[in-house]
């Protein structure tokens, strides 16, 4: 089969595109997808470069890619709820930059929306959840997203918008308009962000959801009034030299399944949304994740096998 395959840690360039790749054999509780559509994220070239092996240990060679939104078609032993044929979408075993993936943890996918859309939604929507739930953020409450338009942030906030939450989201100044269209109240980050996010909420900040980093702490505990506790990171590596919760580990899969059953429900009702950036053929997945590592893209990667 076709994927994206390395064998040590490194750049962009480590990665291989190779077409005679053994197609994988479903084990107990697993199915085999045919892969239509990977979401691209962050935490892919991290992985490559061996940032993330305390969450996610590396055997070589190895298959990059979380996410998948594809077709069922095989099943291994004791699967039960899904046949072959079945639209699905969740997170791969084995590595979604690849032609078939095998999955555990997976949901239906819903008529109507398209396979790159489903792609893009199991590690923002279960990531932008466990975040809010740590937080424990309640209707009323006025919460600070730092990243907003980032496709997790951007989750975050209309996760959290649908909840009742008053939002704040730092971004730069090209992307408060589609703040603004999440229902978020947008403010510039960078010197000053203190007094900004103070004139947006005179009530004052109740929780921070990091998805930026940047020195993004010290300023997000002055707004809090020093509660560390309603801080919750995914992305300043320096958390516990502040004492700030670093989220970095994926919620039991029944709470996944639920959260993404749920979110799924919001896309298709319009409620909640992912701006896709660009769609790039598997072949060019070196390509998609120095576009991701540059930070500069609005929206989600996708790549097609």
């Amino acid at each position: 089969m076709e994927a994206i395959v390395y064998d040590e840690f490194g750049g962009p360039d480590v990665l291989r595109h190779e077409t005679g790749v053994a197609v994988p054999e479903p084990g107990r509780g697993q199915v085999r997808v045919k892969v239509a559509a990977v979401g691209v994220n962050p935490v892919d070239h991290k992985r490559r470069y061996g940032w993330v092996e305390a969450f996610y240990p590396t055997t070589f060679p190895a298959v990059p890619g979380l996410e998948f939104a594809g077709t069922v078609e095989a099943l291994g032993p004791d699967v039960n709820g899904v046949e072959v044929g079945d639209e699905v979408l969740g997170w791969t075993t084995t590595g979604a930059y690849a032609e078939y993936a095998l999955a555990e943890l997976f949901v239906p996918k819903l008529a109507g929306l398209s396979w790159e859309q489903a792609a893009s939604l199991p590690v923002a929507g279960e990531t932008a959840a466990r975040v809010l739930a740590l937080l424990g953020v309640e209707e009323g409450e006025t919460l600070l997203v730092h990243g907003a338009a980032g496709v997790v942030g951007s989750v975050g906030v209309q996760l959290a918008v649908a909840a009742g939450v008053t939002v704040i989201g730092t971004a730069s100044e090209a992307n408060h308009g589609y703040l603004r269209e999440l229902g978020a109240i947008p403010v510039t980050y960078g010197d000053g962000l203190a007094d900004r996010v103070r004139a947006a909420a005179p009530g004052g900040v109740d929780a921070v959801f990091d998805a930026a980093g940047h020195d993004t702490l010290p300023v997000s505990i002055e707004l809090v009034a020093g509660r560390k506790d309603r801080i919750v990171t995914i992305a300043a590596t320096d958390a516990a030299e502040h004492g700030i919760v670093f989220s970095g580990v994926t919620a039991a899969p029944e709470v996944v399944r639920e959260g993404l059953t749920t979110q799924l429900g919001l896309m298709t009702e319009g409620r909640l949304s992912i701006r896709l950036a660009e769609t790039l053929p598997l072949k060019e997945a070196a390509r998609a994740q120095e576009l991701s590592e540059s930070g500069h893209v609005r929206g989600k990667l996708i790549l097609l096998p």
